[in-house]
């Protein structure tokens, strides 16, 4: 069976429709749901309650530390991990990724699809060793061994992708990471300071696992670019709210006929 590990902070909307459809969709595939919480002041609590699944609240919350927490809370050797804000599409979601694993012993984890770069990657037959950060692991969305991560726990001292520097570990130790045809959907709207939070953290992330650096150019080029699409973004929406305008405006004198 499968363990279904769902991290969450003050989402209840999010949750609740991702546990609704896990317990009327895929009921018979998955063993247990866990939502690991970090500190919702929201009703998330009761929407984990109302779904059966087992909520577990964690303080101190670090991507890597949050992933360990939340496997130490499983019993099944296949688990998936979800944000609240992401759910499965695909009818055959969890069968699929079942026969991965049972198929390939030397499996450590599979990338399920939902944005261009997967279905290029999986399309293009790109595997995870030759490209690690697109066809690897990726929280949420994909599956893992249990029995691969007792081995290899995933780091709590890196910034964010976690996933990825687990990626590179196991590979390095001769397991296999592939992408399954399992289809999930990522639902989010981040505010200004949710991005500028993502931001630091993929700041540190880059340089720690990939090693790009940050030089006093570069920081400045990025923020003249940033300053040159916000004016030009700016003219642009200027110029076609006045075309909008002009053309709603002929409108009214120039109407079609009625059918």
């Amino acid at each position: 069976m499968i363990s279904v590990v769902i991290r969450n902070k003050n989402q209840d909307q999010a949750l609740a429709f991702l546990l609704k459809n896990l317990t009327e969709r895929y009921i018979n595939d998955i063993g247990e749901i866990i939502v690991i919480d970090n500190l919702s002041t929201d009703k998330s609590e009761a929407v984990s309650n109302q779904y059966g699944a087992k909520f577990i609240t964690i303080k101190n919350f670090s991507y890597g530390g949050s992933a360990n927490f939340a496997v130490k809370q499983t019993k099944f050797p296949i688990i998936v991990m979800f944000s609240a804000h992401s759910y499965p599409v695909s009818h055959d979601f969890f069968k699929l990724i079942k026969l991965k694993f049972n198929h390939n012993p030397n499996l450590a984890g599979v990338r399920c699809l939902h944005n261009p770069n997967d279905y290029t990657n999986f399309i293009n037959k790109i595997n995870a060793k030759e490209d690690p950060n697109k066809s690897g692991l990726i929280f949420s969305g994909s599956a893992f061994s249990k029995q691969v991560w007792e081995k290899f726990p995933f780091k709590e001292d890196v910034a964010t992708f976690e996933d990825k520097e687990w990626t590179v570990r196991v590979l390095k130790s001769g397991y296999e990471i592939d992408f399954v045809e399992s289809i999930f959907c990522y639902q989010i709207k981040r505010s200004k300071k949710q991005l500028y939070f993502r931001f630091k953290n993929d700041l540190v992330g880059n340089y720690q696992l990939w090693h790009k650096d940050v030089s006093f150019f570069k920081a400045s080029k990025g923020f003249v670019m940033s300053i040159i699409r916000l004016i030009k973004g700016f003219f642009i929406d200027f110029w076609y709210a006045v075309l909008k305008y002009i053309h709603s405006v002929r409108f009214m004198f120039n109407k079609p006929d009625k059918f």
